[in-house]
C-alpha cells in the first residue's frame, strides 16, 4: 500500500511541476506577456495537468526499469 501511495504522490508532484512550467512557457511563447496571459495559462494548466498526472503515473514503472537498465549498462563500460 505504501508503494502505491508513494507512486501516486510522486506522480502528482512531478506532473504538477512539469505541467506548471511547460504550460507557462508555451503560453508565454504563444501570447507573450499580455493581459490574457494568466487566464490562458491557468486554462492550459487545468486542461493539461490531469493528463500529465495520468501519463506520469502510467509511465513511472517503465521509466524506473529503463533507468535501472541504462545505469546497469553504464557500470560495465
Amino acid at each position: 500500500m505504501y508503494h502505491l501511495k508513494a507512486r501516486l504522490l510522486q506522480s502528482g508532484i512531478m506532473s504538477f511541476i512539469l505541467c506548471t512550467l511547460m504550460t507557462c512557457w508555451v503560453t508565454f511563447i504563444n501570447l507573450g506577456l499580455t493581459d490574457a496571459f494568466i487566464g490562458r495559462w491557468m486554462n492550459a494548466f487545468l486542461l493539461a495537468w490531469p493528463i500529465a498526472y495520468a501519463i506520469a503515473f502510467a509511465a513511472g514503472p517503465f521509466v524506473a526499469r529503463l533507468t535501472a537498465r541504462l545505469l546497469a549498462d553504464s557500470r560495465q563500460v
